[in-house]
């Protein structure tokens, strides 16, 4: 059997076509929204749940101050952070936990506190995403991933000692943004 094509084959379908009468409304147009149906439209909405990746390079620990490592501008989705030592952490007594550090209304800590006395290279934090549970260290070179998203509004995602110890940290942060022109960035 042999096809002809017309002219309706291959014309540019309009923005949002729920007609789905040719091939062109089921692929759909490049300005589609997420709220569509055709393909270019669910194409997006994959897209938009990919988690987004910002890597804040390795930097000495705060001295017994909360100190801003990530920037946030709308909402997000925080669904992992995750930290690791690069430089061997002084041995003495210091807890360290992560805080939202909002524009607009009070601080919320993401994570009771963890002691990091000594932690050696190599040791990775992350927290388990319940605001109650502490910061989750450990040495195995494997960690339990965040089981629960957070919700963070614009300000900052601050990391907070509470001894001047020496040693260094990097941290990874994977978020959705919860609003179009929501993004992260480290501080």
């Amino acid at each position: 059997m042999k096809y002809s094509l017309t002219a309706a084959d291959i014309a540019v379908s309009t923005a949002d076509s729920a007609a789905d009468v040719d091939i062109v409304d089921v692929v759909g147009n490049k300005s589609d929204t997420t709220a569509g149906t055709s393909l270019v439209a669910l194409l997006k909405q994959i897209i938009a749940t990919k988690p987004i990746i910002v890597s804040r390079t390795a930097a000495n620990l705060p001295a017994t101050a909360q100190t801003a490592y990530f920037t946030v501008t709308g909402r997000v989705l925080v669904t992992n952070i995750v930290g690791e030592v690069t430089t061997v952490i002084q041995a003495q007594a210091c807890n360290i936990d992560l805080w939202s550090n909002p524009t607009v209304g009070a601080d919320v800590a993401l994570c009771a506190v963890a002691d990091i006395n000594a932690d050696a290279v190599g040791t990775l934090y992350t927290i388990t995403g319940t605001l109650a549970d502490a910061i989750v260290p450990t040495t195995s070179g494997a960690v339990k991933s965040q089981a629960n998203a957070v919700i963070v509004t614009a300000g900052t995602i601050d990391l907070k000692t509470s001894a001047t110890n020496t040693g260094a940290t990097k941290w990874t942060l994977h978020y959705i943004p919860l609003d179009a022109s929501s993004t992260v960035v480290t501080a």
